[in-house]
Order: C-alpha cells, then structure tokens, then sequence
C-alpha cells in the first residue's frame, strides 16, 4: 500500500516511499562530480528527485519505467518541490499497485461511457451513426479509447483523458453547431469524437506515456485515418464523399502544416473542429499547469517552457483541470461494445462546395504566435509538412 503521493508531499518532510521513475538523466555538476535527475511520478502528480552521492552505483540498479522506493529530504527550490534522495532501493512490479501510479481522469469510465452511447444514439445520419457504433462494437479499440490519454506531456495527460477530450470537444461542437446555421451537426460531432483515435496506438500509457514506435513513424493524425478507412469498408453503402469530408476532419484538425496537419482546414466543419479542439487542450493544459504547483508563493505559475510564457492566478488556488460539462445523458451502459444496426438509407442534403482555398495564414489559432512550430506533444511528436 503506497504510504505517501506526490501532492502530499510538503517542503522539509523526509519522503520515505515508492514511485514510478518517468524519467532518468545523468549529468556533470560544474565542480566535476557526477549527479542524476529523477522524474517521479505516481498518479496524483510528479516532483523531481536529485542524487548527489554514489551516483554510478544508483543509477546501475535501475531503469526508466521502473518503481524505486527512496527515502529523501524535501524542499522547494526555485519555486518547485525537489527531492534529495538519500537511498534508493528498486521494487518489483509485483510488490506494487499500478493504480497508484498512473493519473486518472476524475470522471468515472461508466459515466464517460453513458455519455459516448447518448452521444452516437442521438445521431441522425445513419451512416455516421453506423460508423460510430461499429467502433463502439469494437473490444479492443473501446478498451484503448477509454484507458488512453490525449497526450504525452501537453493536455489530458492521464487515464481516460483521450475519451474526457473527445467528449469535451464534441459537447463544444453540439453547441457551436446549435448556435450558427449551415453546420453539418452529424458530421461535426462525429469528427470530434474520432479525432484523436490514432492516439489509442500512438501512445503507450502501461506503466509511464510515450510513444510507440508506428506512433514516431506515422503519428495519430495519419493512423485515425486508416482506422476509419478500414471501418467504412465494412459498412456497406457508405457514401464516398461522406468518407472523404470525414477523413478531412482527421487531417486538418491540427490546422497549420507546421503544427503536423497534413492538411488545412478547407470546410466550414474543419475549421470548427480545429479551433475546439484547441479550446479544449489549451483549457485542460493551462489548468493543469496552474493546479500541479500548489505550494507555489505569489500570484504567478512557474514558465511554461511550450506555451513560453508564465500564467497569472491571482495567488488563489484553483480547481484541478476537470472536464467540460457536458449535458444531462440518459443512463446507458458503461463502455460495453454494442452490435452495429445497419444503415437504413435516408436523403442526405445536398452538400455546398468548399472547394475554395483558404488564406495561407489558415485557421490555425495558438496561444500567440509564440508558439512558432516547436515540437509540442500537443501537437504530435512530428512535425510533417506537405
């Protein structure tokens, strides 16, 4: 039973406990003797660790990704929790809970799944509600898309934060869709929920998140759409162009080439999708940052080196980075797969043409152009161009 976590922790405390090694970096102090930075983690957050004394000897015994029970010395430097770690001693798996060492959203699965089901059954298109419950009918992929988070490092990062952010996304497509007219509702919302799906083979998320290797080679973007390319071929009489303006949603949803989209948004429903899910990222990011430092002294967070800039909060705590709320669902199953129903068919409006190019500038929206193309977990680890 884990004794002590993260968030618990206070300056001058002796921390004697386990915790999941995220990281592990050896380095050449300037008086020339050898030093090593520890990421640890457990699920309520991470504090870093420094070894000063018996360095190669340590630092042998052990791995990334591995559980380490250390006995160390608290205290605050430069305005975050440091640990000086005395001993260490390795732990094996077998001798520790994972729950206790991997963050998980604050929304329950069942209630996120009551959520997805009330979502897909209130679909009009029978093709799109076709595809979505062929992908609810699917184990393997609604045991990911509920266990995976949104990103390694930048929004979500925690179990369940893929299924939290597609959610969040798709009530802020609901609403945007209710609010101007000539939105595809349908289309919107399903783009939306399957976004980010690549991200359920992207990342890995066991015992620490990163990528896998077809995440490096291929990246999320590019693997959601052979998923749903592979999903349609099973439905029969699924429109093609439905198919292709679907697909496009998964492409453009990053919306500048420098951010890793392979496309720009180029129809009225891309250009939603991509400002909302940003919206939604930015949110949880910004609010993640802001909760992890709750011993900090004044009214600023420490610099956020990816959004490259230091946020103000007033010197007040604020709530952790909970989800959207979403509308009152009706009570459904958790995320138990469903047996797709065939696609009846039914008159599909005429679709307008979006043929036109958009500016060069796009509808790429960050956080200020800052930003400028660095390589932002957010955004996928690369950065492809067209």
């Amino acid at each position: 039973m884990k004794n002590i976590f993260v968030t618990q922790i206070k300056e001058r405390d002796w921390v004697d406990g386990v915790f999941l090694v995220g990281d592990k970096t050896l380095a050449m102090a300037k008086n020339g003797k050898p030093y090593m930075t520890l990421r640890l983690a457990d699920r309520s957050g991470e504090v870093e660790g420094r070894v000063w004394d018996r360095v190669d000897e340590l630092a042998a015994s052990f791995e990334k990704n591995d559980f380490i029970a250390i006995k160390a010395k608290a205290s605050v430097y430069l305005g975050k929790m440091q640990l000086v770690i005395q001993e260490l001693t390795p732990v094996p798996e077998a001798e520790v809970d994972l729950a206790d060492f991997l963050p998980v959203s604050e929304r329950p699965v069942a209630e996120m799944g009551a959520e997805l089901a009330e979502r897909v059954a209130a679909l009009e298109n029978p093709h799109l509600k076709a595809l979505m419950e062929a992908f609810m009918a699917d184990e393997e992929f609604m045991s990911g898309y509920a266990a995976a988070p949104a990103a390694k490092a930048m929004h979500h990062v925690y179990l369940g934060g893929l299924l939290e952010h597609s959610l969040a996304v798709a009530t802020l497509a609901d609403d945007v869709s209710r609010r101007y007219p000539g939105i595809d509702r349908d289309l919107l919302i399903v783009g939306a929920l399957l976004h980010d799906i690549g991200k359920v083979d992207e990342l890995r998320y066991e015992r620490s998140f990163d990528y896998s290797d077809e995440g490096k080679l291929i990246g999320h973007i590019v693997m959601g759409v052979e998923m749903i390319g592979r999903k349609i071929h099973a439905i029969p009489g699924f429109p093609p162009r439905l198919a292709m303006v679907l697909k496009h949603l998964l492409l453009s949803h990053h919306g500048q080439y420098e951010y890793g989209s392979p496309k720009r948004p180029k129809t009225l429903e891309a250009v939603i999708l991509n400002f909302i899910d940003d919206l939604d990222s930015k949110i949880n990011g910004v609010r993640g940052h802001i909760a992890k430092e709750p011993d900090r002294d004044g009214s600023w967070t420490s610099y956020h080196r990816l959004y490259d800039r230091y946020f103000f909060r007033d010197g007040e705590p604020r709530p952790a980075a909970s989800p959207v709320v979403p509308a009152p669902v009706v009570p459904a199953p958790s995320l138990a797969p469903v047996a797709p129903s065939p696609a009846t068919a039914r008159p599909k409006p005429a679709e307008p043409n979006r043929s036109k190019e958009q500016p060069k500038r796009g509808f790429g929206f960050t956080l200020g152009d800052q930003l400028k193309g660095k390589n932002l977990d957010l955004f996928g680890e690369d950065q492809g161009k067209e």
